[in-house]
């Protein structure tokens, strides 16, 4: 998960000295930085994702920790979404300083397959306020999954966006760069049945309470 930190504070500093600021994130962290402001700026663009949910800090630390004692090295790179073997049988890359690497096919490595079956996500996630096609950002992206059947001739395996303009700004800001893309309109009804996490919270693992509290009685990720 990306560290708020003090970007909203920043975000405004910059808006009142008439700076543009885009921010981007997931949909709570636009609504968050939205709330933060309290007034709107002509000269703020924000731009959410579809997402799944937001995984524990802790099990992604402790995943790290083992791949590094694995590896006898620590990480220089990593690639959570690695293309090489295509955009639909993505991998999860790691670059170790030794010039060691470890790549797996996302079904097989033991933290994706935790992360997309909704083991350790935050509970917050499970009942997100942030669901809906419309949003309170200017733009929403994300991966367009069954572009292969909706828009086949744009499928390449090497990753296709789904962009929702949300506003007259996100309208203008894709008007703008319209000829630099390469671009297909589609009906607004079908985001909902290729992309479910736009609108249903991720369901929570039967096992997550389980899962976790091994976890807080630090057995190894990789025994759990």
């Amino acid at each position: 998960q990306s560290t708020i930190g003090n970007t909203y504070s920043e975000a405004e500093n910059y808006l009142k000295s008439g700076r543009v600021v885009l921010f981007t994130g997931t949909p709570c962290q636009i609504g968050g930085l939205l709330s933060y402001l309290g007034k709107s700026y002509d000269n703020l663009y924000t731009q959410d994702i579809i997402c799944h949910g937001v995984p524990s800090p802790l099990v992604w630390k402790k995943y790290l920790s083992f791949k590094e004692k694995l590896a006898n090295d620590n990480v220089e790179d990593i690639k959570f979404r690695d293309k090489s073997q295509g955009w639909i049988r993505y991998s999860v890359r790691f670059d170790f300083k030794k010039k060691e690497r470890y790549t797996n096919y996302y079904k097989n490595d033991i933290y994706m397959k935790g992360f997309v079956s909704n083991l350790f996500l935050r509970p917050s996630c499970h009942s997100c306020s942030f669901k809906g096609i419309a949003r309170c950002s200017d733009i929403t992206l994300a991966d367009f999954w069954g572009i292969q059947s909706v828009i086949p001739k744009m499928n390449d395996d090497k990753g296709t966006s789904l962009v929702i303009i949300q506003s007259d700004k996100g309208k203008k800001l894709i008007n703008e760069i319209k000829e630099k893309i390469l671009s297909k309109e589609v009906n607004l009804n079908i985001i909902e049945h290729i992309n479910e996490s736009a609108v249903k919270s991720s369901k929570m693992n039967k096992k997550r309470k389980a899962f976790m509290k091994d976890l807080q009685n630090d057995l190894p990720i990789e025994a759990i």
